[in-house]
């Protein structure tokens, strides 16, 4: 292969990694104007279009991504082989990006920033909004180096660490009707329920428990982060199914009840998810390291403080 074609395809795939040429370009320490005359002549050799724009963004046609599908981990072997294998957190200058949702944010991002500043000053961290099914696309595509959250996707490019299991909570205000007693399943099932669903979708974790008996609730709310839970209980008669984590934030179900469900569901299981492609890489297997164990440090933390008292 020529030197040229070689450098185009470093080029091709900095661009299919950001999906936007200012980014490549900086990615690259390139100018915008060179990056896109290299696009100019990927075009002339491939005889493709190559990307067309969408937005700010651009979009790879079928033939870019079937190129990237043949070069992407040959171009990251490559990369990998000839730049350093150690990661000195003390002098990197490096951007990290996972896929999270506002609960682990609250969890550890203040942890994390701290540690970052104390033992790495030159490393970013940008928080992604986490959905189960879009993480999966981003760690694949190369957006975000990390995702923390559900495993609802399995193949050989994903690799995931268990982090730990978390059951749920029943929570509503603490003068609604049903507060201060156990429910009854008709009781839960007639209710007006407020669903948390990254993705949009009214079908939660309970929802799949009750698809196996053939029954159903009505989703009358739904949000796509836990922090405006509470006001909203407090407003309404909603109640809502919430991970335990949450219901041991005092902060959080300050003048909420918290009961238990009128069954039982199986506990969630949070993991640490990344790339195959980063199998390998120092400096995300540092991070890598740093975010599980803090995440289970806190999990650990807050599960052994004492229940909060109802108001």
């Amino acid at each position: 292969m020529k030197n040229q074609e070689l450098q185009l395809l470093y080029i091709f795939d900095a661009i299919m990694t950001e999906r936007s040429v200012t980014r490549a370009a900086e990615r690259l320490s390139m100018t915008q104007p060179a990056v896109s005359n290299a696009i100019s002549r990927m075009r002339q050799i491939w005889n493709d279009p190559l990307f067309v724009r969408k937005g700010r963004n651009i979009e790879p046609t079928s033939h870019a991504l079937s190129l990237w599908d043949q070069v992407s981990r040959p171009m990251y072997d490559l990369s990998n082989a000839v730049s350093a294998t150690q990661f000195d957190p003390a002098t990197a200058k490096r951007k990290f990006r996972i896929a999270v949702t506002d609960v682990s944010v609250e969890l550890i991002w203040r942890q994390l920033v701290r540690r970052l500043e104390e033992e790495a000053p030159g490393v970013d961290l940008h928080a992604v909004p986490y959905t189960p099914e879009r993480s999966h696309d981003l760690l694949r595509e190369a957006h975000v180096d990390l995702a923390v959250g559900l495993l609802t996707q399995h193949d050989h490019s994903l690799r995931s660490t268990w982090l730990f299991d978390g059951g749920f909570r029943l929570a509503m205000r603490a003068n609604h009707p049903l507060a201060g007693r156990p429910i009854t399943l008709q009781e839960f099932l007639d209710a007006r329920h407020l669903l948390v669903t990254m993705s949009g979708e009214a079908h939660g974790f309970v929802d799949n428990y009750l698809d196996q008996k053939g029954l159903s609730r009505r989703i009358a709310a739904t949000v796509n982060h836990f922090s405006i839970v509470p006001q909203l209980l407090r407003e309404s008669d909603l109640i809502v199914a919430i991970p335990e984590l949450i219901s041991q934030d005092c902060g959080f179900v300050h003048g909420l009840w918290m009961g238990e469900l009128p069954f039982n569901v199986d506990p969630s299981s949070l993991y640490l998810i990344w790339h195959a492609r980063h199998d390998r890489d120092p400096g995300v297997t540092w991070m890598r390291e740093l975010v599980g164990n803090l995440l289970r440090e806190r999990w650990a933390e807050v599960m052994a403080t004492e229940p909060c008292s109802h108001i």
